[in-house]
């Protein structure tokens, strides 16, 4: 059988091996899970968004299923990473990853708490899923930082949008990594697992530019914890991986989707992330949109005060370095 690539082999051997013992790591993913759950619950006040939700066919019921926040779907666990992960970037609003690769690391807490709550609903009920273990929030936290920084190395020195595809390939593999352990799958299996998701024929990022920005945009990371997921359970089952699915030449990733360059990477994977992630505590848009938004804000009062509207502003200059 081949050797995995060695950037799938760092990825499986830092799941399972890597302990983090960074406090401030644990004390900013504890606030990006209430940051996350908080922009999923405000999303449900969005009709475009629970449209979405729910079971695939009505009145299914999954036993010991995924719960969906702030619904009555309890749904299975592909569905649910759907579910949760739309519910947590619908608005915009969840933290922000800038470099090379720009991206919002908290999607992956859709893949992670669908899978978490039904390993350990199922375990209580006398199930042997993930080695029948019932997940403390810990769990949770350590999963959500082990995404954070399997996303944001890849994204710190490699631009997907460059070469026409979407940041969330990013989410489907930090998902799959993390949530394959979660499952009780082996370092190898992992190794599959991650094969898995590289291979899986990625989203181009045409929903999010002109002239074909749509609502995609806003489930898109939704869809990638739904693949990691059903991926995985694949794996479970027995499926294998594909060793070399970045480096083989012509058929793999680097030579079909990447202009033949092969990753760069800055740093090790360790705790970086989750510790330097960015939080949109003002605004829910785009986060180099920020300061314009409260700029117009401020001018708004302004004018307001003065009897004015934005029909009264005969010139905007804008001066920038």
């Amino acid at each position: 059988m081949n050797e995995y690539d060695p950037e799938i082999k760092e990825m499986s051997v830092f799941v399972h091996q890597f302990t983090i013992e960074s406090d401030l790591a644990f004390d900013t993913a504890r606030l990006v899970f209430l940051d996350a759950l908080g922009c999923g619950l405000e999303s449900l006040k969005f009709k475009e968004c629970v449209k979405l939700l729910g079971p695939i066919v009505e009145g299914t019921i999954v036993p010991n299923g995924t719960r969906i926040p702030g619904t009555p779907y309890v749904l299975d666990p592909i569905n649910g990473a759907f579910n949760i992960g739309s519910m947590i970037r619908w608005l915009d609003f969840n933290d922000c990853w800038l470099a090379a690769e720009w991206g919002h690391p908290s999607d992956n807490l859709g893949g992670i708490l669908a899978v978490a709550d039904w390993v350990s609903r199922t375990n209580r009920a006398g199930g042997k899923l993930g080695e029948g273990r019932v997940m403390k929030i810990r769990d949770v936290l350590e999963a959500m930082i082990k995404a954070h920084e399997i996303q944001g190395v890849l994204a710190l020195e490699n631009s997907f949008n460059q070469v026409g595809l979407d940041h969330v390939v990013l989410v489907k593999v930090a998902s799959a990594a993390v949530t394959a352990k979660m499952m009780g799958l082996n370092e190898r299996q992992t190794s599959d697992a991650i094969t898995q998701a590289w291979v899986d024929g990625q989203p181009l990022r045409t929903y999010r530019q002109a002239p074909n920005t749509m609502s995609r945009k806003s489930w898109a990371a939704g869809d990638a914890c739904k693949r990691a997921v059903d991926l995985v359970l694949k794996v479970v089952k027995g499926e294998g991986g594909v060793p070399t699915v970045l480096n083989a030449e012509v058929w793999g990733f680097y030579d079909t989707l990447f202009k033949g360059k092969k990753f760069q990477f800055q740093r090790p994977y360790g705790s970086y992330v989750m510790e330097n992630v960015l939080f949109k505590v003002s605004y829910p848009a785009e986060f180099h949109a920020q300061t314009a938004i409260e700029a117009a804000e401020i001018i708004n009062k302004k004018l307001a005060e003065i009897g004015k509207t934005a029909a009264d502003i005969k010139e905007i200059i804008n001066r920038t370095h």
